[in-house]
């Protein structure tokens, strides 16, 4: 049988029934109850005919144009010469010469006249069917009362709305009488409060995303106080796993995941910071502003503060095109389209969701529907013009981070010490100092002698030529790869050491010492030989150690030694300063002697001469020209020690004079040499820092992938084609927002971070309309399973209009005008008599309100995929509560045959730790998800996922009843239950103790008596697989 982790098992365990078996009429029951579920899911609301008392554009007329009018006279397509997009559009003046709507008489207004035509030539739309006559009935009340056309309610000024009078002493809050002014006015009465079993388990669930434990069933049914229920929301509020349940659904706004996507879906190891972010971050209740903040520029506007870097995991949350955006060269065509393509999904990635716009919508064109121009869209793309996806570094904890930044600060002000002339740069402390540095170089470097250089050979072309200071200089052309050969002869007779010095140099990218683009290089093998006679080959000297003064992440200098030529030794971000790396031989070398010299003339001084020589063989075969620019090779005839620093030339000059002779300036720039050094060995001391895959211009350049130091050039493209190229953008953002500018203030235009804190100031702006309203609808969506606005990604015409529109508004401004505090809002919303309603249907309500969008009842909600998981975990007693860490791959991976690699989802073991944790810790691949939890509609990872699927199928049954891991969860709660209950021959014990467990309750005679014939029957870990598959463990009342 194929396993069910593969979500094919057969149905045929499912359909059998057992003769006799009592549990049978439950379980039909329980279908019952579930095929009525789907009914009220899916049963569509009543049409109300509007009367001209009450109708209102944006819920009866603006739907009937978007439905049927916009695709030829929306915001971007105007045919005939008619918009309806606005009142002053609509109300102008057509190609025919006639008014389309005269308000307060339909009779004369054009567009009565059309949609009522019989001629197929005149009657609008001239496609589909024709309007009903419902919809015309609309549309003729609605002239007639005026044809009142307000701004679209997104974009309105955000003003708050005073709160309804309502009678019944209902209300516990103002969101009550809210929601009773709008269900009053249907003639709805509201569901009665639903009892506490069901509440507690409710708000666990949109809290924590995990069960109420018995004892705490227990504890609140027995506290009768007033505060009962406020001692449970400050409990939960303060729950670590408050964040974790939270984190879930911003992921899933995001698409967050952890591998690139695409044809290359490379694992991206570093992307879980931004996960644990997200979960400090709620859990701490940043104010909201701060929080768009962080996500967008924390790296400008978060103070210092490490966990802004972090935040910008966000910018880097959507799937990245490796192939196009690294392998292809930079100057093609392809590789423009696929940096246009990866902005876009930045842009759309960072408008869906916290202003709930489809800007996306206008990269070809203007917005159909919407007042989003198509320069808006470039603008909001040229805020990120040098943004990409990369590993950044960054120190985890803030005090480290504190000190490495003001080391840097320091270094970085020590040439404008040095132009000021700074007294203090020669002090008599700063003297002593100074002299003892260069007592300690001396001494240092007196065991380093340089060896004559006899010959050196490039293998492809760079020219190798020899410098005043015994150093090497390579130039010419750059080759791709390189290995260069050096012979040398050194002065002492025996060597247990060879040193190589990397130097800057003027002529080298960043003053070297690489010649790549960026200054780096990579050495992948670092060898040495003792030259041989004619008749022998040189033989190789093993190298025992090797260290170096600086290591790039990843590229140690012990990886040129390793014998791989897939490895190597590099010393980016720090270039511009040389370095040096000192190897230790296994053996001394002892050269042989030389003979007296002879007029014999045979030669033998001239070989023994070439015996004392050493052939060193630098091989630098990484590619993209990571190659040295700048060398010097020096020996030692004693233990090798890395001396504190190569030096300069410039420093080499300065220490040659004697100190008596050094003039006022000359101490000054050998205080300043001093000063570098102890500022970047202070650096180099501090713990190794961290990587975090984000938004970012700051990264090591990967092959043709490397960031830009300030923002590329954004053309506006004409039909989103890069063949035709319109004006340059510039950064900016939406223009369509009352009273609020979309112009963004940056000071200097070519600093990419200052770009994206203007857009972050203006998303988190008191006076953004979109902001407040986007979060406010998103809090609400995530208890109610429905926002106030059921589009929540799209807040334009095409979009649904609000149910609440007072409401949402009021809920806008109850956050934007106080601490801007997440948690306050939750708590509002779950000390409402609204959020306290049972979810019992009422048929009365129902034939008005079908959908239950006036809220008369609380909505019932399916588990999704990670709650189901985390609850079987919690009740089996196996949940891993550890907080935060790396990813866990709850699967095996192997090698694949290109990038993407192979995985293994069906043959993971079910006892495996990693399946114990928490499913927000899950690794999340982008093209190869877990079946199991795709069965249970957790979303596609590639896409923004504002609101999830909620399907009922057959295949979810069979998945939870046949996991491999369920089942063991199932086998370790029966082996608890086992272990707690005394003697139970009947399993009566047993079935009441698996109720208590997974339901939260005790059970009723007849399900005491089903669940128990069910346990002896076919044993306790079955049953408890049962009770984990019933709806009333599934859904949420």
């Amino acid at each position: 049988m194929p396993h069910p982790r593969t979500i094919t098992a057969s149905t045929r365990s499912a359909r059998k029934r057992s003769k006799g078996n009592p549990l049978a009429a439950s379980r039909s029951s329980l279908v019952s109850s579930f095929a009525t579920l789907a009914i009220l899911i899916i049963g569509s609301s009543t049409l109300r005919t509007a009367q001209a008392a009450d109708v209102d554009f944006l819920r009866d007329v603006q739907p009937i144009f978007a439905a049927r009018c916009w695709s030829c006279h929306g915001a971007s397509d105007a045919a005939g010469g008619l918009r309806l997009i606005d009142r002053e559009s609509a109300l102008a003046t057509a190609d025919s010469g006639e008014p389309p709507i005269v308000p307060g008489d339909p009779q004369t207004s054009e567009l009565i006249r059309r949609v009522l035509s019989d001629d197929d030539s005149f009657r609008m739309p001239p496609e589909g069917p024709p309007l009903s006559s419902d919809q015309v009935e609309t549309l003729r009340q609605w002239i007639t009362s005026g044809a009142d056309w307000p701004p679209h309610w997104a974009y309105a000024e955000l003003r708050r709305p005073p709160v309804p009078t309502t009678a019944g002493g209902w209300a516990r809050n103002p969101i009550d009488h809210f929601v009773a002014a709008e269900r009053e006015s249907r003639g709805l009465t509201p569901a009665p409060e639903t009892d506490r079993t069901t509440w507690l388990r409710r708000v666990h669930f949109d809290l924590l995303g995990l069960p109420p434990p018995p004892e705490r069933i227990a504890e609140f049914l027995a506290d009768d106080s007033p505060q009962a229920h406020d001692r449970i929301l400050d409990r939960l509020l303060a729950d670590p796993a408050y964040g974790e349940r939270q984190a879930r659904h911003w992921i899933d706004l995001i698409h967050f995941a952890e591998t690139h996507g695409h044809d290359q879906d490379r694992p991206r190891d570093h992307a879980w910071p931004y996960r644990d972010y997200l979960i400090n971050a709620f859990n701490d209740d940043i104010p909201y502003s701060r929080f768009i903040d962080e996500q967008i520029a924390g790296d400008v506007l978060g103070h210092g503060d490490p966990r802004g870097i972090v935040a910008t995991g966000f910018l880097a949350a959507g799937p990245w095109d490796e192939s196009s955006l690294r392998d292809i060269r930079e100057d093609t065509d392809d590789r423009e389209i696929a940096r246009y393509l990866d902005r876009d999904n930045i842009v759309t990635t960072v408008m869906s969701t916290f202003v709930s716009s489809t800007v996306h919508c206008a990269r070809c064109h203007d917005h159909k529907f919407d007042p989003i121009s198509q320069a808006d869209h470039y603008n909001l793309q040229a805020v990120f013009a040098a943004t990409d996806k990369a590993n950044r570094r960054y120190d985890a904890d803030p005090e480290v981070a504190r000190h490495r930044r003001e080391l840097n600060e320091a270094l970085a002000d020590l040439p404008n010490r040095l132009a000021a002339a700074d007294p203090s740069l020669d002090s008599p402390a700063t003297r002593q100092a100074v002299e003892a540095w260069e007592r300690e170089i001396r001494d240092a470097e007196s065991l380093w002698r340089p060896a004559t250089i006899t010959r050196s050979e490039s293998a492809h072309g760079s020219k190798l030529i020899p410098q005043p200071d015994s150093s090497i200089l390579a130039g010419g052309d750059r080759p791709e790869r390189d290995t260069y050969s050096i012979w040398l002869t050194p002065i002492d007779n025996e060597i247990r050491g060879v040193r190589l010095e990397l130097l800057t140099d003027d002529s080298l990218p960043h003053r070297g010492p690489g010649r790549q683009d960026n200054g780096n290089l990579h050495l992948n093998r670092f060898r040495v030989f003792a030259v041989g006679s004619a008749d022998e080959p040189d033989r190789e000297l093993r190298i025992a150690s090797a260290v170096a003064d600086f290591d790039q992440a990843g590229w140690g200098v012990e990886r040129a030694i390793d014998g791989q030529d897939a490895t190597a030794w590099g010393i980016y971000p720090q270039v511009g300063v040389p370095h040096e790396a000192v190897f230790t031989l296994a053996e001394p070398w002892s050269a042989p002697s030389v003979p007296p010299a002879a007029n014999s003339g045979n030669g033998d001084q001239d070989v023994a001469l070439e015996q004392r020589t050493l052939r060193v063989e630098l091989q630098q075969s990484h590619g993209g020209g990571h190659l040295i620019g700048r060398f010097r090779l020096s020996t030692t005839a004693s233990t090798p020690r890395l001396p504190n620093r190569s030096l300069d030339p410039q420093l080499v000059e300065l220490l040659g004079i004697a100190p008596t002779e050094r003039s006022a300036d000359d101490r000054r720039r050998l205080a300043v040499a001093y000063a570098e050094q102890d500022y970047r060995a202070r650096l180099e001391a501090l713990p190794p820092q961290s990587l975090v895959y984000c938004g970012t211009n700051r990264f090591a350049a990967d092959g043709s992938f490397r960031p830009s130091t300030t923002p590329r050039s954004v053309r506006l493209l004409g039909r989103g084609e890069l063949s035709q190229p319109l004006g340059e953008a510039t950064p900016g953002a939406l223009d369509c927002l009352a009273n609020f500018p979309g112009q963004l203030a940056i000071e200097d235009p070519d600093d990419e971070g200052q770009r994206r804190a203007a857009l972050a100031n203006w998303l988190s702006d008191t006076r953004n309309p979109l902001t407040w309203r986007s979060i406010a609808n998103r809090i609400w969506q995530w208890h109610f399973g429905r926002g106030l606005v059921d589009t929540p990604n799209d807040f334009g015409r095409m979009g649904a209009a609000p149910t609440h529109p007072e409401l949402l508004d009021w809920l806008a401004c109850n956050l934007r005008d106080g601490d801007h505090s997440i948690k306050s809002l939750r708590r509002l919303i779950l000390t409402s008599a609204t959020y306290r309603q049972a979810s019992t249907g009422n048929p009365d309500a129902a034939a008005i309100d079908a959908e239950n969008r006036l809220l008369w009842r609380f909505n019932r909600q399916r588990l999704d995929a990670e709650s189901f998981q985390d609850s079987v975990l919690a009740v089996a007693g196996t949940l891993d509560r550890q907080l935060g860490g790396p990813s866990v791959k709850q699967f095996i991976q192997t090698p694949g045959t290109h990038v993407t690699p192979n995985v293994d989802y069906r043959n993971f073991p079910p006892d495996a730790p990693a399946l114990r944790r928490r499913s927000v810790y899950r690794f999340l691949f982008r093209t190869i998800p877990d079946p199991f939890m795709d069965a249970l509609d957790c979303p596609d990872g590639s896409q923004l996922t504002p609101v999830r699927n909620e399907s009922i199928t057959a295949m979810q049954a069979l998945a939870t009843l046949n996991d491999k891991s369920v089942l063991w969860q199932c086998r370790q709660l029966a082996d608890a239950i086992e272990r707690d209950s005394q003697a139970d021959p009947d399993g009566t014990a047993r079935a009441q103790a698996a109720f208590r467990r997974i339901l939260g309750r005790e059970p009723t005679d007849e399900e005491s008596t089903a669940v128990a014939w069910y346990i002896t029957a076919h044993g306790l870990p079955a049953a408890c697989r049962v009770l984990f598959n019933s709806n009333e463990f599934m859904f949420v009342d």
